[in-house]
């Protein structure tokens, strides 16, 4: 499918599913996953993305994607002016990229930004530039090795992962597993992984309708109640609340 749309710049929150789909347009595209993987092809060259990898789609490049696991990303539509400003044609040497630290966080901040109302232009154009500069900064970082791990938690939240089940995942002893979350997230495999429940969690809270016994149990709680006194203790609130307070904020006029 063509697309004749132009836009300088313009973010979306999108997941994929199984069903390939192929596309092309005027405007560059950089794809940002937030969470799971997604497999990308451009112009017959063939990525994984996940959380620590990025992609970006040069205009009028033939693309498609796909993915097996639940996910989303960020999607920035680069077009016009934008795209001649800025490194764009050194990330386009390499159209699948490394996601270091620093870029990192600036997708972690736009990505709960987005879920709750799409951001200003002016808030792009300052955030935009500092994307870039982070993303082309030195030789691309090496691959995490709790990158895969943490990709298929965030996939699959709802499986019961002991800390066993972790190490065996990155093929570690579990002393060597703590001291890889300790180097890298500065935590405990197993308050990362209460963090990660709780953020997808609240994601679905507040972008859903599914019951909030279901959530739980999606998430990897054990139960509603389970749900319930971890968010009182990490976020001093309830799902129902949670829920609440969402859709008040998506309710008022903007």
């Amino acid at each position: 499918m063509h697309d004749s749309h132009d836009p300088d710049l313009e973010l979306h929150l999108r997941s994929y599913g199984e069903a390939r789909e192929s596309d092309r347009h005027a405007y560059a595209q950089l794809v940002l996953p937030l969470r799971g993987e997604v497999a990308l092809e451009i112009e017959g060259r063939q990525g994984r993305l996940d959380p620590l990898h990025a992609a970006v789609v040069a205009p009028n490049a033939w693309h498609s994607q796909y993915s097996q696991v639940a996910n989303q990303s960020l999607i920035l539509d680069v077009g016009g002016g934008a795209f001649d400003r800025g490194p764009w044609q050194r990330l386009l040497e390499r159209p699948f990229t490394a996601i270091g630290p620093a870029a990192r966080k600036l997708v972690e901040f736009m990505g709960i930004m987005a879920a709750t109302q799409p951001p200003t232009p002016s808030v792009l154009a300052g955030w935009t530039p500092l994307l870039l500069d982070t993303l082309t900064l030195g030789a691309p970082q090496p691959r995490s090795r709790l990158a895969a791990l943490l990709a298929r938690i965030e996939a699959e939240p709802g499986l019961p992962w002991t800390l066993d089940a972790m190490a065996r995942t990155v093929g570690v002893s579990v002393s060597r597993l703590h001291a890889l979350f300790r180097s890298e997230h500065d935590t405990t495999p197993h308050d990362w992984l209460l963090d990660c429940r709780l953020r997808l969690a609240c994601d679905w809270l507040a972008g859903s309708e599914r019951p909030v016994a279901e959530i739980a149990l999606a998430a990897g709680f054990s139960e509603q109640s389970a749900l319930t006194r971890a968010m009182r203790r990490s976020l001093d609130t309830t799902p129902a609340a949670y829920r609440r307070q969402h859709r008040e904020s998506r309710s008022r006029p903007q």
